[in-house]
C-alpha cells in the first residue's frame, strides 16, 4: 500500500490516536495521586483504537462502538490470530463509561489500572505488528 493512499492516512490518524491515549494513560498513572479512573479509560481507548485502525487498514467497515468484543471479533475475522488477544482485552470494554459519570462505582484500584495498562500495550504492541507500518513505496526495478 503506498504511503499516500486515502487508507494508509486514515490508519495514520487512528495510530497517532492511540499513541496519544497511551501516553495519557501513563502520565495519569505517574500523577500523585494517578489518575486511576483517567488512566483505565485512555487504555480501553488505545484499544478501541488499535483495533479500529486494524480494521481501517484492512479495509473492512465498522460501525460507531466502544465494544471491544465487537471490534475484536472483526479483527479475529481478518486475522484469526488476534481472537485470543481481543479476548483478553475484551474486559476494558467498560472502561469507556464505568467511571466517566458520576453516581455508581467505586474508582478502580492501582492494581486494577496497571493490569489495563499492561493489556492495553500488549494489544497495541501486537496489533501494530500485524500493521504492514508504515507503509512502504513499491520498489522500483
Amino acid at each position: 500500500m503506498r504511503p499516500d493512499s486515502p487508507v494508509a492516512a486514515e490508519t495514520s490518524e487512528w495510530l497517532r490516536h492511540v499513541d496519544l491515549d497511551l501516553r495519557g494513560a501513563a502520565v495519569d498513572m505517574a500523577a500523585e495521586p494517578p489518575l486511576l479512573e483517567d488512566v483505565v479509560f485512555h487504555c480501553q481507548q488505545a484499544v478501541e483504537k488499535v483495533l479500529k485502525a486494524f480494521l481501517t487498514w484492512h479495509e473492512v467497515s465498522f460501525r460507531k462502538t466502544h465494544n471491544l468484543n465487537e471490534v475484536g471479533a472483526q479483527c479475529g475475522e481478518v486475522d484469526p490470530s488476534l481472537a485470543l488477544l481481543a479476548e483478553r482485552a475484551r474486559p476494558l470494554t467498560v472502561y469507556a463509561w464505568k467511571f466517566r459519570y458520576p453516581g455508581g462505582a467505586a474508582p478502580p484500584s492501582c492494581e486494577e489500572a496497571e493490569r489495563a495498562l499492561t493489556i492495553a500495550r500488549e494489544v497495541v504492541e501486537a496489533v501494530k505488528a500485524r500493521i504492514a507500518w508504515p507503509p512502504s513505496e513499491p520498489s522500483v526495478s
